[in-house]
């Protein structure tokens, strides 16, 4: 079982999402997809993955459990001493609902003065209520993008970018909200 664990989620490392059952087939070497079925609900049983709202495979727990060893000053220097205070699933604390959570790459700089800039991930939560102030994902006249939702003295919404290079974004046609942002992920 842990040989076909393996398999499955060295491929979801190496091409950053899950394989399909026919996929699936294909690595574990099984002859009929009714096999595969099986595999897939004993790796649910056993907590390794979990289907989204659609049925798509995702992967439990991929992050592990980290040791939280204290706080850190971001001001002024202060003697600090490490202290195990617990460990925290990364996962845990940056995703609510899994089945509804997904991470993009941003592109550009728009959202800069926000602290999100290109080349980082952002988690968004579909279905997910967003409030003014909110920064979502949103389609609007037919072109994607990621910015402060904000609404008019008109009541009327509008998004607005975090870098005063950029201008703010009046509908005219269409306007959907597919997420809203949850957190940023930025690795060095």
């Amino acid at each position: 079982m842990d040989s076909y664990k393996d398999k499955i989620f060295g491929f979801y490392q190496d091409r950053k999402r899950m394989p399909s059952y026919a996929e699936i087939m294909k690595l574990v070497g099984f002859k009929s997809k009714n096999a595969v079925y099986k595999l897939i609900q004993k790796l649910m049983d056993e907590g390794a993955v979990t289907k989204d709202s659609t049925g798509r495979l995702i992967p439990n727990r991929m992050l592990g459990e980290i040791p939280l060893l204290g706080l850190v000053e971001a001001g002024f220097p202060a003697v600090a001493e490490e202290v195990s205070l617990s460990s925290v699933s990364l996962e845990d604390f940056l995703i609510e609902k899994k089945e509804k959570t997904y991470l993009l790459e941003v592109k550009g700089e728009s959202m800069i003065d926000a602290g999100i800039q290109e080349g980082d991930y952002v988690l968004a939560e579909r279905g997910k209520e967003a409030k003014a102030g909110d920064i979502v994902i949103a389609e609007v006249d037919g072109g994607w993008t990621m910015k402060y939702l904000r609404y008019g003295k008109d009541r009327k919404p509008y998004l607005e970018p975090a870098n005063k290079a950029f201008k703010n974004i009046y509908p005219t046609e269409s306007f959907v909200i597919a997420a809203v942002v949850k957190g940023v992920v930025r690795k060095y």
